[in-house]
């Protein structure tokens, strides 16, 4: 195990709690609220269509918000992590909303041999998750193995070039971190998550990646996927550019001035052949 890997899982393992205890996700409303789906999830439903049914991987999934909308909108939904504490929360979660999801802990590089091969309708993987994988070629074979010949895939993620972006800049978009993939992790050193809370982290160090979009379409081409629609979004769910953003009221932030300048987002599915 790396050692980008052992701090980015204990810092996610941390996290978790405070995640599960903070507004942002919404918990107590969707235990309250049976037909409630999570923020990322409503925002995906219109390209996402009908589930109803699949047998569905939702591949970093965290804890289990989006899993259980998933499951709500009537897929067989398994989840994958590799954070115990995210995962205690994803099973918390799921019984006290008395849904049966089942939930793996394994890295995602290994998701094909923690859950069975050739055997899904759907993976879904949602925002926030690629950053965290080093090389995005594994991370394709694996969702390859995972589909069902017929099987899609359905990615949203934020944008490489909103990545490279330095949110340190309020009164420009100033390119200064890697687009495209590289060895090299940018390393960040914060004691605060992105929910609110007055709790500050320990595990303060955490490793990221970048990967371009032509990078992460011919790595799913590379191993058998068809892609058939890809639409970047002028929104994400976080304030990623603070000063530079405003928030809609469909929880999304968007770019105050000229949004048409850079893609925050996008909505990437694909076809196993």
């Amino acid at each position: 195990m790396s050692q980008s890997h052992q701090l980015n899982r204990a810092s996610w393992d941390e996290r978790a709690p405070l995640h599960a205890a903070s507004v942002d996700y919404e918990v107590e409303r969707l235990v309250s609220e049976r037909s409630h789906l999570s923020e990322t999830v409503r925002f995906d439903l219109p390209l996402l269509g009908d589930i109803n049914g699949l047998r569905t991987a939702h591949l970093q999934c965290h804890i289990g918000t989006d899993t259980l909308s998933l499951a709500r909108l009537g897929a067989h939904v398994c989840g994958l992590d590799y954070s115990a504490a995210s995962l205690a929360e994803a099973r918390r979660l799921a019984a006290r909303c008395d849904t049966p999801i089942d939930y793996v802990e394994a890295d995602v590089y290994q998701a094909d041999q923690a859950l069975p091969a050739g055997h899904f309708d759907l993976v879904y993987t949602g925002i926030g998750a690629l950053c965290w994988l080093p090389r995005i070629e594994p991370w394709a074979r694996a969702v390859a193995a995972l589909l069902k010949p017929g099987g899609r895939l359905f990615l949203r993620d934020g944008h490489p070039m909103l990545m490279a972006v330095n949110e340190d800049h309020q009164d420009r978009l100033q390119l200064e971190y890697p687009y495209f993939e590289h060895e090299a992790p940018t390393v960040w050193h914060t004691d605060q998550t992105y929910v609110e809370t007055d709790q500050r982290l320990t595990q303060t160090e955490t490793h990221e990646w970048n990967h371009g979009l032509g990078e992460v379409i011919t790595a799913l081409l590379a191993h058998g996927l068809q892609i058939t629609a890809l639409v970047e979004h002028q929104s994400l769910p976080w304030e990623a550019l603070p000063g530079q953003m405003v928030k809609g009221g469909d929880g999304e932030w968007r770019l105050r001035h000229q949004p048409e300048r850079l893609p925050l987002s996008y909505t990437l599915q694909a076809i196993k052949a």
